[in-house]
């Protein structure tokens, strides 16, 4: 009795296991029956398993049984402009445009296409008809803005950011936009800027640092010529240094750096930099880059990390400092958090920072980097304004609390001041 009641569970137990892994199997294949499955098939084959062929030829079978199903065409057609097949996704987004020139899903495809194949004139045409048929379309705005600003019209393209941001304070891909706008159609801009800072028992004096700066935005990106006068340690110098950012495409920009001082005990004798920058989809951006710095004697190579993202009108981003050094003899990290709140456009903003370490990009601070392996905790606060159009204004504070010999912890205040005139 007992071997019959064994075997007759071994048996339910085996029915089981196999109308569950059929089950399984079932729920696995697409359902090919109907022109929405085969929809969802297309899109599981492209998003899920980057399958491109196949999913086409599931858009094309769902076609068979829908002709005129327009998102299953405009799927397509975005397959099309994904693997580069220009034509035929023109083709696509056309015949749907023609019998129903409202439908903004199509419109917004077939401006990408333009806008990804560099034809800016075309997007802006695409965007106009689409526009004619939905004016509030913030996606349409957004991309025409883009094609004005890639064809060298920055007021045509910031008054579209204007209107966006008027409407809707909080849209962060017209802020950005705002902002790379407004860096690439002023030519000119004059700076000066004063930091005081004071500790209460590292040193007895206090520093200054003067910087005049005079930066012009060129075909391939800005460049900048700046000017710093310190006096630390009882000690006066100067520093010219030279910023450069090259502009190779809309993802991708880079920064890059050269200094030169005339005293290598309050600036570095020589200082390089580089970094490349990318503007990240969903509205992050990144950074990868390293810091040369030489004083007298062994130079110190710095690199760098930063991540960040827009989030309705907040910048939050996290950066880090690694130090491999002859100086300190093994690897120091430096961290920074920052948070920025803007007010309006990319020069009304105030912001945040708390950090752990010493940046080889805080100029004010960078002698102090052969100390990197002790305790130093920041925070700080700055905000920029806008007066008017030529005229902006700075200001920040920071408290540094920099243990300076080991176990010996002083503090240390940053008051900066500085003004900025565009032209």
């Amino acid at each position: 009795m007992f071997q019959k009641c064994s075997y007759l569970l071994m048996v339910i137990c085996f029915a089981f296991l196999t109308s569950l892994s059929f089950a399984q199997d079932t729920k696995a294949l697409p359902d090919t029956s109907s022109s929405d499955g085969l929809f969802q098939a297309a899109r599981s084959a492209a998003f899920d398993n980057k399958n491109y062929p196949q999913a086409k030829l599931y858009c094309k079978k769902a076609l068979e049984m829908s002709p005129n199903y327009a998102d299953i065409k405009i799927f397509l057609g975005r397959l099309y402009t994904w693997t580069n097949e220009f034509d035929s996704a023109k083709t696509i987004f056309e015949s749907v445009l023609a019998i129903n020139p409202s439908y903004t899903d199509a419109s917004l495809a077939y401006a990408d296409l333009m806008y990804w194949n560099d034809h800016y004139k075309e997007t802006v045409t695409v965007c106009d008809y689409g526009l004619k048929y939905n004016p509030e379309s913030n996606d349409l705005l957004l991309r025409k803005a883009k094609a004005l600003a890639s064809l060298k019209d920055y007021a045509g393209a910031a008054a579209i950011t204007a209107a966006i941001l008027k409407k809707d304070n909080n849209n962060a891909a017209a802020r950005a936009l705002e902002s790379r706008i407004k860096d690439e159609s002023i030519k000119n801009k004059i700076g000066i800027s004063y930091d005081y800072n004071v500790f209460d028992k590292q040193f007895a004096d206090p520093w200054h640092l003067l910087a005049i700066d005079y930066s012009r935005a060129t075909g391939i990106g800005t460049v900048i010529g700046r000017l710093n006068y310190a006096n630390r340690f009882q000690t006066s110098a100067t520093q010219f240094e030279v910023d450069a950012y090259p502009r190779f495409s809309n993802v991708f920009y880079s920064y890059m750096n050269f200094g030169v001082s005339d005293n290598s005990g309050v600036f570095p004798r020589y200082r390089a930099g580089f970094s490349l920058y990318a503007n990240l989809p969903k509205s992050f951006e990144a950074e990868v880059g390293f810091r040369y710095l030489k004083f007298s004697g062994t130079p110190t190579w710095i690199y760098t990390g930063y991540i960040g993202k827009y989030v309705s009108s907040w910048l939050l981003g996290a950066r880090t400092y690694i130090t491999p050094s002859d100086f300190v003899k093994q690897v120091s990290v430096s961290y920074n958090i920052s948070a920025r709140h803007y007010f309006g456009g990319a020069d009304d903003y105030i912001g945040g920072n708390i950090g752990y370490g010493i940046s080889p990009d805080d100029k004010f601070n960078v002698s102090l980097i052969n100390t990197a392996l002790l305790n130093s905790f920041k925070l700080g606060i700055d905000y920029k304004k806008k007066i008017n159009y030529h005229n902006i204004i700075n200001a920040s504070t920071a408290w540094f609390n920099q243990e300076y010999l080991p176990g010996v912890k002083g503090n240390q205040y940053l008051f900066s001041i500085g003004w900025q005139y565009r032209f």
